[in-house]
């Protein structure tokens, strides 16, 4: 991809995300002085979504904390809001982006593309009914809280993050919750079903009712959801249904470019496209992830988590100034679910040994994730103070006796040093 190019005069950032929006406060830090331009298709100041599923869906949190920062802070960094916007294309030939408002073109320089994911949807009879949500911007919370309000029972369609952590918000406001999911266990797809049991329990434990390995076959209501018809058979009684089925790159504005996609933007080690210039950071790229030592290379990952945009969209920022700072993090994430903490640390596309410590089905303790081996993952219940060391662990591809691992009288950040 391209080499590092003269000091910009005009960066543009289209997607006032958390990438976009701590991308720009990057640059700002790291002393660019030129035009600066943040581009949302939201009217929203930029916000964090985790709190979308938690805090504001219970109703427990007042939403002006999401927002990053304070409308007053962007005047004062001399960046150039342009919210309630779209972008519909890209001009690569003449370096511009072009908005929906009045078929503006805002040139650039540099590029960052945020634009970030939007929700896949149910394809199915009464998929639109009033009372059937998606949630992903907070707009959407609020819809869903005011529903929430009314009362339930609640059907939550998918049993990946998101809809696990809508369950739980959803049981901690007394309302009776049917969880449908075609998979073994809720988030198997990334913590495979032996640890996606573990939720499982937990689910069971507070009310949730668990429809497994089921999918849906109709939604049905006059004007209003009423019911979830399974698939096979079953009538779920429904005031309100929240899907979540996962998400797709929002590229869809990209089309007709000449920019290297693959579910999602593809991205060099340096957060750089196929194009000079244009880079993007976020839940919108998919960039090469390396293992630590010992590992073999996957294919490009695309990570739809708040660590990785943050990360990410600093090391763009870095290097849209000329830097040449290589992305190799090792991945994080977390989820709340009734009062448990889940962190995960590393990124196993695939794993041939589990070894516990602990007992997390009991709410403490660690899962390990092992091939041929080397550690490539950890998952951590309720144990934040061992953070440290599992990411130091897991970053270096450890290969560590399991009974090590697994005993729990031996400090990890003592393990950790012998790497």
């Amino acid at each position: 991809m391209s080499a590092p190019h003269p000091q910009p005069r005009a960066i543009v950032i289209v997607g006032a995300s958390l990438a976009g929006a701590s991308a720009a406060d990057t640059l700002r830090r790291l002393g660019y002085d030129g035009r600066l331009t943040l581009v949302g298709a939201e009217r929203e100041l930029p916000y964090e979504r985790p709190p979308l599923s938690k805090a504001v869906l219970t109703g427990q949190e007042d939403e002006s904390r999401v927002f990053l920062r304070p409308a007053a802070w962007y005047g004062e960094q001399g960046i150039e809001l342009r919210l309630g916007a779209r972008a519909i294309g890209l001009d690569a030939a003449t370096r511009a982006v072009l908005l929906d408002d009045s078929a503006e073109r805002l040139p650039y320089d540099r590029l960052l593309l945020a634009t970030g994911a939007v929700p896949r949807t149910l394809d199915v009879a009464g998929a639109r009914l009033h009372g059937v949500h998606y949630l992903r911007t907070l707009e959407d919370a609020r819809v869903i809280a005011a529903d929430l309000a009314a009362g339930g029972p609640v059907v939550v369609v998918g049993a990946g993050f998101i809809g696990a952590e809508v369950a739980s918000s959803c049981r901690a406001r007394g309302l009776a919750v049917t969880v449908i999911e075609p998979l073994a266990a809720p988030m198997a797809r990334a913590l495979g079903v032996e640890v996606g049991g573990v939720f499982a329990e937990l689910h069971r434990a507070h009310g949730v009712e668990l429809r497994l390995r089921e999918g849906v076959a109709a939604i049905g209501g006059v004007g209003r959801v009423e019911e979830v018809v399974t698939s096979s058979g079953a009538r779920i009684p429904a005031a309100t249904v929240v899907v979540g089925v996962g998400v797709r790159p929002a590229d869809g504005w990209l089309d007709g470019s000449s920019l290297a996609r693959a579910d999602g933007v593809v991205v060099d080690e340096y957060c750089e496209t196929n194009l000079p210039g244009v880079y993007a950071a976020g839940d919108l790229a998919r960039w090469p992830y390396h293992p630590a030592e010992g590992g073999e290379t996957l294919a490009p990952v695309r990570l739809e988590h708040y660590d990785n945009a943050i990360r990410q969209a600093e090391h763009a920022a870095r290097n849209m100034l000329g830097e040449r700072a290589v992305y190799a993090p090792v991945p994080y994430f977390w989820t709340e679910q009734f009062g448990w903490m889940a962190q995960y640390i590393g990124y196993a596309e695939r794993w041939d040994q589990l070894v516990r410590r602990g007992d997390p089905a009991f709410g403490a303790g660690v899962i390990f994730y092992l091939d041929a081996g080397r550690l490539r993952a950890a998952l951590s219940f309720n144990r934040p103070r061992d953070l440290g060391a599992l990411r130091k662990l897991v970053g270096a591809g450890a290969q560590i006796d399991h009974a090590l691992l697994a005993d729990d009288s031996l400090d990890l950040r003592e393990l950790s040093k012998r790497v």
